[in-house]
């Protein structure tokens, strides 16, 4: 029955982002995606949770932007708060998601509101109507596929905190690379790479070593499974991918065992995320019926996730490793 709920919920989301054209239809499958993988039962306080998550984020980093983009420093410090908030979020399973959604979609209007060509606000607008409608779309989804008797209330997801010294170590390293990645995408003309911007968040997600050390390994087999399927949709359409029902029907058909891979364990369900996140953003954002397909997004998609999927871990390694031997330095006096 999960495996349903998963499959209708982002076969539905699909369906609404090309129905009222949505200009970023891949979040309308990305959260049912996330969210109905995470719950067992139905939870509104959850799917609220989520709008205001969404809500919050998106009005905070835009108007830091708007505000301090002149000031690189004052921009820099309120960015800094806003990311300390939230991996220190993240450290409470009660709380992972909200500060989750902040981090991950904080990190993404950040870049964007950079660019003066970018229209942020109908960005922010398109992200608001479809974390609402995500609450319709998951409750029919729970509505036609109900959860089974046993099934526990929230498959929440939790950062293991041992010590003091654990906690502190986890939130540093969360805030460092994110405040890095920050840097690095406002530096440098990055606003193409906001697949290479979700992976880096992607990976900060577990807040330990060994966490992102096997989020970065499920996520550049995922990314390679994802594309691949991305390249066969679009060959096997050829002519008819200007056609909306088949269009929809082959996309469907694609994601069904990705969906299916959501129930068979973290490692399955890790992997079949990154497969749909590479599936989903070059096939709803590169593609142009009759004009232009997805071949060369789908290729950069892979080798700039790669890169930044490397560059990361090493850079996770470095922080963690400098971070405990400077916490650890004053108990060993």
């Amino acid at each position: 029955m999960k495996t349903l709920r998963i499959w209708f919920g982002c076969s539905l989301g699909l369906a609404l982002s090309m129905l009222f054209d949505w200009s970023y239809g891949f979040f309308a499958i990305m959260l049912p995606l996330f969210v109905v993988g995470k719950m067992e039962r139905f939870s509104l306080p959850m799917l609220l949770m989520v709008v205001a998550s969404a809500i919050w984020t998106t009005l905070l980093a835009t108007f830091l932007v708007e505000l301090f983009q002149p000031y690189p420093i004052l921009l820099t410090v309120g960015v800094g708060m806003m990311m300390l908030v939230n991996c220190i979020t993240m450290m409470k399973p009660k709380t992972y998601l909200f500060g989750f959604m902040g981090l991950f979609v904080g990190s993404i209007v950040l870049n964007y509101a950079s660019y003066d060509f970018i229209d942020i606000e109908d960005f922010n607008v398109n992200l608001w109507v479809i974390t609402i409608a995500n609450i319709g779309i998951c409750a029919l989804a729970f509505w036609l596929f109900p959860a089974e008797e046993k099934s526990s209330d929230l498959s929440a997801i939790s950062t293991p905190v041992k010590q003091d010294i654990d906690y502190i170590a986890q939130v540093a390293m969360g805030w460092i690379v994110s405040m890095a990645a920050f840097g690095i995408f406002q530096v440098a003309d990055l606003y193409d790479s906001l697949s290479a911007l979700a992976s880096i968040i992607i990976i900060i997600a577990p807040m330990t070593l060994a966490g992102s050390m096997a989020v970065a390994k499920v996520r550049i087999i995922g990314t390679g499974l994802g594309c691949i399927s991305g390249l066969g949709v679009q060959l096997i359409l050829g002519q008819w991918f200007s056609q909306g029902v088949l269009y929809w029907l082959a996309f469907s058909i694609a994601m069904g065992i990705f969906c299916h891979w959501q129930t068979k364990g973290q490692i399955k369900s890790a992997i079949g995320f990154s497969a749909m996140s590479a599936l989903s953003v070059p096939l709803t954002t590169a593609v142009i019926p009759e004009q232009k397909d997805a071949f060369f997004s789908i290729l950069y998609r892979f080798s700039s996730i790669f890169i930044s999927v490397t560059l990361t871990v090493m850079l996770i390694w470095v922080v963690h490793h400098g971070i405990r031997h400077q916490l650890l330095k004053p108990i060993r006096k």
